[in-house]
């Protein structure tokens, strides 16, 4: 649990990265001659080591955002400050991310807006939270749940580490959703509600309490299913609307001149996204006319569905403690960088 309680009114996290000259902590991202990407924190006397020569930290140090710089070896790199798409995917991590491309969908289907009360589970590596932290503003709050303490710490050193502060308006509760959510905030006060785990369905009766009348929970799965489970679960509460469910895959293109094609490379299937909305009370929304279809199952179908069946991919002891090293980094650099700027703004 968190060891302050939430409260409406307290100091907002900045609203944008910082702009201007690079300065010690920032995270830079490099872009070699061939698209090779490179991201480090700035840090005195610090040096990026390749087979192309060595880049001294001090070259990019009081240079503005988007210049170029020479190693030793005469190789050139662009140096700009990361895109939250950029940093979330370089970013270090204990659990798996939730993909640019699969936030953006959460956030359009969720309609999560500034000023939003927003809950998910689990946090995992801090991913979603930073999209989440973005689009609710400083007038919004987010309240994450995480069971295991290990991801929370690298979740919330990566949230420092891109904000330069930890956000006043983002709480990280260690717990049980289920047990948890009613301990952390009012019935009925939650706008949006999504859910990264490995059986969402465990949670949707809380879910229902937590959210408002007309608020969104998104579920995100991996599985066919896991997709499923959840979808007949929502159905039998006759708490939510019909679950809407789709996947989103991005294709890029080769442009230049007339050589115009789809790339052979894409980003197919990361997951599976389900959405509802939850019914006023008592209410009872019109029946569906639906087409004959498979929709009754077997306890041997359920069995499918089970955590065990659907598989967790585990992260080892010794790697965790590598990433949490490295996000840990990461935050007292962006730490360091924050301490600049306000010494400067005193001078």
């Amino acid at each position: 649990m968190t060891d302050e309680p939430l409260t409406e009114n307290r100091m907002p996290h900045p609203a944008s990265r910082p702009s201007g000259p690079f300065r010690v902590g920032d995270r830079v991202q490099l872009t070699g001659p061939k698209g090779r990407l490179h991201t480090i924190t700035l840090r005195p006397g610090g040096e990026l080591h390749t087979h192309h020569g060595v880049l001294r930290h001090e070259q990019l140090i009081g240079v503005p955002d988007g210049s170029v710089v020479e190693g030793s070896g005469g190789h050139e790199y662009l140096a700009l400050r990361p895109l939250l798409r950029d940093f979330v995917m370089s970013m270090p991590r204990g659990a798996a991310i939730v993909y640019p491309k699969d936030a953006a969908q959460i956030l359009a289907e969720a309609d999560v807006f500034p000023g939003a009360t927003v809950v998910e589970a689990g946090v995992g590596s801090g991913a979603l939270s930073l999209w989440l932290l973005r689009a609710v503003g400083a007038s919004g709050r987010l309240v994450s749940f995480e069971r295991r303490a290990d991801f929370a710490d690298v979740a919330k050193a990566n949230v420092e580490t891109f904000f330069g502060e930890m956000p006043a308006n983002w709480d990280v509760v260690v717990g049980d959703l289920v047990e948890a959510l009613p301990e952390t905030v009012g019935a009925a006060s939650v706008d949006r509600v999504v859910l990264d785990m490995l059986a969402p369905w465990e949670c949707i009766d809380a879910v229902a309490d937590a959210l408002t009348p007309g608020g969104v929970v998104v579920c995100y799965v991996a599985t066919a299913t896991q997709l499923s489970r959840v979808a007949e679960y929502i159905r039998t509460t006759g708490l939510f609307t019909e679950p809407d469910a789709s996947e989103t895959m991005v294709r890029g293109w080769h442009v230049e001149g007339l050589a115009v094609r789809p790339d052979h490379r894409m980003v197919a299937h990361t997951g599976f996204l389900l959405w509802a909305r939850r019914l006023a009370p008592g209410a009872i929304p019109p029946e569906r006319k639906r087409r004959a279809s498979k929709s009754s199952y077997s306890d041997e179908d359920v069995e499918l569905w089970t955590p065990g069946a659907v598989g967790d991919r585990e992260i080892t002891d010794k790697n965790l403690r590598k990433r949490v090293r490295e996000a840990r980094r990461a935050a007292e650099g962006a730490r360091q960088a924050a301490a600049a700027d306000e010494d400067g703004r005193a001078e």
